[in-house]
């Protein structure tokens, strides 16, 4: 059972400089809430996608709009992966949420396994609890038994035989700060543990 007055005090000392605002503590809530909710018991795995939210949130623990709003990428643009063109819907799929999800066929496969219109309405993926659902599903193999991000999940990384935080990465974005993410999710993993003993 995981002490959160115990783990608190640790990521805020661990993590946040001895200040944790209260916005970033209400969204670790959420997304400690989520793990409860959709039965997330390592801590591995649970440090792991709070070091990923960390990073992709700039510390805010808060879903949030990618910066520049995809300008000069193609996902910025009425592109799919493909390079092909669609006019509708009339929006643009740049990074939202807890770990900025992007493409047009991104927001289709999350709105299609989660049963959300993310296409019609992308701006869904910066509700709380609507972000933490997304991560959980698109970092396990959840409800569609993949990994929805790139088709790895954490029971790669993760398991009995590895317990790898930096290839990990490549579950959301490649290799990108890789080393930098695998030193949050120490750091969490740390928190976590202390306040379970």
């Amino acid at each position: 059972m995981l002490d959160r007055k115990i783990f608190f005090g640790e990521i805020e000392r661990r993590l946040c400089k001895g200040s944790l605002t209260a916005e970033q503590r209400c969204g670790v809530e959420v997304k400690l809430n989520a793990f409860e909710r959709y039965g997330i018991a390592d801590d591995r795995w649970r440090a792991y996608m709070l070091a990923t939210a960390y990073h992709e949130t700039a510390g805010s623990m808060q879903p949030c709009e990618e910066r520049g709003r995809g300008r000069g990428r193609p996902y910025g643009e009425k592109r799919k992966l493909d390079g092909s063109v669609y006019d509708l819907p009339d929006r643009i799929y740049f990074g939202r949420g807890d770990l900025q999800l992007t493409w047009y066929e991104n927001y289709e496969r999350m709105g299609r396994i989660l049963q959300l219109p993310l296409l019609e309405r992308p701006e869904l993926a910066l509700v709380p609890e609507l972000s933490a659902r997304i991560m959980v599903e698109g970092m396990t193999r959840g409800i569609s038994g993949r990994g929805d991000f790139t088709g790895l999940s954490l029971e790669v990384f993760f398991n009995d035989r590895r317990d790898d935080p930096l290839q990990a990465r490549r579950i959301v974005n490649g290799m990108d700060r890789a080393a930098r993410i695998a030193g949050y999710h120490f750091l969490f993993l740390a928190a976590l543990r202390h306040a379970s003993r």
